[in-house]
């Protein structure tokens, strides 16, 4: 044995993404890259907002030679305290830069807050379909993973959540938008749900977290709005990243913001300092946290999306398949005709097209699409798309 059999046994079980797009990459090469419709990662296809360029330039430009060296672990102070300016407003809170902890994009916003909270054995639950990555993330800290299903259309289901949390949870994970199915979680059932939080605390006596993870925050269509947490909750944190909403995933670059109302805040903050610090990140990288602090409010167009989604959706549905249509994010998560979702996405293989199976985000019998892709890979996919689906009708 060369390596650990924890990691081991991770690699045999290891993300469907990361499986199809290393078949993409065979297909593309047996097959060409232009014939191949690989809809299978998350990875922004339209470019930064110009804003982005032209502060990153100047910022280039205007370094000087103290400006790349190490700063506090939280980050440059006065990064963020501009950037709890921007988190205030959003949150309806009055939240400092105290509250703000620069981080290696939104995957280390999560492992320095699972960090900070976990001991041996505490649980963290996800409503599922969920991000396929929470289960490492929490694992990588000792936590046991667990998930309470969502209803049909995606929306949270709290009775499921209520019978999901036990004496050893010690926070509840959310994404939205979510990925996979693109859903946004409403006002009414967050509010819901921290009364339900702040019960289960009651009851057995200790503090249950909410994070809410939010890279998608800004790619909502359709007019909508992103409700608040922290309104909802006392003790709620946000993991984020400038990833999607500015098509950087590349740079890394995010942070945690923690709800001013925490019961213990400062400990909190503490915690996810250190922890910044002893799983490798030291601090979020100083050039993109000096960018992002000059861009704070910019996006890209998500009407481009809503765009790719609504040409998508009107090929999908005009074939047969049953979805429901997502109000944010780049993904759609189609029911798949059989039950076994694998099958299925080996089936649109055959046809040059690769997508990741439900299996893999905990939501079974569907499939995602990411259709962060160009149009003409939307519109020449839709045979393909149609031909499968009519081996099962």
């Amino acid at each position: 044995m060369t390596i650990a059999k924890k990691v081991e046994t991770i690699i045999e079980k290891s993300s469907w993404i990361r499986k199809m797009f290393t078949e993409g990459a065979r297909l593309k090469a047996e097959h060409g890259a232009e014939n191949v419709f690989d809809f299978s990662l998350g990875n922004p296809n339209l470019p930064p907002p110009s804003q982005f360029s032209e502060a990153l330039k100047d910022t280039v430009n205007t370094s000087g030679p103290v400006d790349h060296r190490y700063m506090p672990n939280t980050g440059f102070p006065q990064v963020c305290a501009v950037i709890a300016e921007t988190v205030s407003a959003e949150q309806q809170a009055a939240v400092t830069g105290q509250e703000i902890i620069m981080t290696v994009g939104a995957a280390g916003a999560l492992n320095v807050t699972l960090k900070a909270i976990l001991d041996p054995g505490d649980e963290v639950i996800s409503p599922a379909p969920c991000f396929v990555e929470y289960h490492f993330y929490t694992d990588n800290h000792g936590g046991v993973f667990k998930t309470a299903a969502c209803r049909a259309d995606h929306t949270l289901n709290l009775n499921a959540l209520e019978e999901a949390i036990t004496g050893r949870t010690k926070a509840v994970l959310i994404n939205s938008p979510n990925n996979p199915t693109g859903q946004v979680y409403s006002a009414e059932s967050l509010a819901q749900l921290g009364q339900l939080l702040r019960d289960k605390s009651t009851q057995y006596g200790r503090t249950i977290y909410l994070i809410s993870d939010e890279p998608y925050r800004r790619i909502i269509f359709d007019g909508l709005q992103v409700p608040a947490i922290f309104p909802h909750y006392e003790d709620s944190i946000i993991a984020t990243s400038y990833s999607k909403d500015l098509s950087i995933p590349g740079e890394r670059i995010g942070y945690v913001a923690v709800n001013p109302k925490a019961a213990h805040r400062r400990q909190l903050l503490d915690g996810m300092a250190l922890a910044n610090r002893i799983l490798g990140f030291v601090n979020a990288p100083a050039l993109m946290q000096r960018v992002v602090a000059r861009v704070q409010g910019a996006s890209v167009d998500s009407s481009a999306y809503q765009r790719k989604r609504d040409l998508l959706c009107a090929g999908l549905a005009d074939a047969g398949y049953e979805f429901v249509t997502p109000p944010g994010a780049f993904y759609l998560f189609p029911r798949t005709p059989i039950a076994d979702d694998v099958a299925f996405v080996k089936e649109l293989q055959q046809e040059l097209i690769l997508t990741v199976p439900g299996s893999g985000f905990h939501g079974p019998g569907h499939f995602r699409i990411s259709f962060c892709v160009e149009d003409e890979t939307i519109t020449r996919a839709l045979p393909g798309f149609k031909k499968v689906m009519q081996r099962y009708t």
